[in-house]
């Protein structure tokens, strides 16, 4: 068995030069959401290259499957879309699309799960059942995992994993991260508030009701939730990111929208938060004799790691490349993450666990976090997201299809 290891890690190693010119041409060519027609052609290609047969899944997704049908499947996931933002890394494969940016890592993904496919194809005789792999769109509006569940992707699977990429975090570059089981990172609903007043002179705002003033008490009043309402241990996100309103100086306008985001790692929470929101809104609102009327939209449930998946992708990788792995978490157990994803529709219905891979700490030069137009991957740890993968597959499936 050590000498499988050896080889297969030499194998993912090769791979190296490979997975880095695939990850540089994905990162120029970002797409957002489902729109994703030169990314799904790149994949579909590379994967045909390699021997496979792409079958599409929902409205952007592509699937293939290594291996033999047999007792047991276990997926693995890369998602492949970008991010609305306007690239400023210093960096020669820089986005070559105007305002859309793989800020998130999603090209690093996509071209890792090409390296599995590439493993998973040279060692197929290892495989005591079947792998899918599933290369997911629209993973940034909390909808494409959702599309695929509902074209199929999930059936005859008994356990998923996913790999995201990490960089501007204290952890160092090619460190992999297993959660412990439980809730891993949070739930993402969305909220819109539109307060309606009525416009005027800006001169004169006594002839007018102002929403600006009204959105900006109900703004300051919704931090209060979780100042005041819960205790100091509770986990609740509530940011809003949008605040519109007018287009001139000397106008006051007829409306003001503002646009934010819930993340919690419970339920019960959302729902609270939801019902708090739309209360302080209207109330407020009401208050300043305007009218506020409240929305939410794109709900995603926690992500859920399952013990058993978690102690297997620790044993698993730790018997592969120990020097990668970080330890256990300890002291106030495994922290919920802020941050959402909706692998979480797969958690809720197969084990499921996501691993999380350092592509540049703070330390090694990479200031900037994920979702930022400096942020930078550093691609030369693609092979160790490729072998997790991959080695993952392997041994689960040896494991669970006796």
């Amino acid at each position: 068995m050590e000498d499988f290891r050896t080889e297969f890690l030499q194998s993912a190693q090769a791979l190296q030069e490979e997975l880095t010119a695939w990850r540089r041409d994905l990162h120029q060519h970002p797409e957002l959401g489902f729109d994703l027609t030169y990314t799904k052609a790149f994949v579909k290609a590379r994967l045909e290259e390699m021997g496979y047969q792409p079958k599409a899944c929902g409205k952007a997704g592509l699937t293939v499957t290594a291996g033999k049908p047999a007792q047991k499947c276990v997926l693995i996931r890369g998602d492949m879309d970008a991010l609305p933002i306007q690239e400023e890394a210093d960096v020669p494969y820089r986005s070559q699309t105007p305002g859309q940016m793989h800020a998130c890592g999603h090209d690093m993904h996509t071209a890792m799960m090409l390296g599995a496919a590439k493993l998973l194809k040279k060692y197929e005789d290892k495989l005591a059942g079947q792998v899918k792999l599933m290369f997911q769109p629209a993973e940034e509006i909390m909808a494409g995992s959702q599309d695929m569940i509902e074209n199929g992707v999930l059936e005859g699977v008994d356990a998923a994993l996913m790999l995201h990429v990490m960089t501007g975090t204290p952890i160092p570059r090619g460190f992999i991260m297993i959660p412990e089981g439980g809730t891993g990172s949070a739930s993402s609903d969305f909220f819109t508030i539109t307060v309606k007043g009525k416009g005027g002179h800006g001169a004169m705002p006594q002839l007018s009701i102002d929403p600006i003033t009204a959105a900006a008490h109900i703004l300051l009043a919704l931090q209060e939730i979780h100042a005041r309402e819960l205790t100091p241990g509770d986990f609740l996100v509530i940011t809003p990111g949008i605040f519109q309103a007018g287009k001139a100086a000397n106008v006051i306008p007829d409306t003001a929208v503002m646009q934010g985001t819930i993340r919690t790692g419970d339920v019960e929470m959302v729902a609270f938060a939801k019902k708090r929101i739309a209360e302080i809104a209207e109330a407020t609102a009401k208050a300043f004799r305007t009218e506020a009327v409240v929305e939410f939209s794109g709900s995603c449930p926690p992500m859920i790691a399952d013990n058993s998946m978690s102690d297997a992708a620790r044993k698993y990788l730790t018997e592969l490349m120990p020097q990668h792995i970080l330890p256990p978490m300890t002291g106030n157990g495994n922290k919920i993450g802020g941050g959402s994803e909706d692998f979480a529709f797969v958690s809720v219905q197969v084990p499921t666990i996501g691993l999380f891979l350092s592509t540049g700490g703070t330390g090694d030069g990479c200031q900037y976090p994920q979702h930022h137009p400096k942020a930078v991957f550093d691609d030369s740890v693609l092979h160790l997201g490729a072998a997790a993968y991959s080695y993952f597959a392997i041994r689960w499936l040896a494991d669970n299809n006796p």
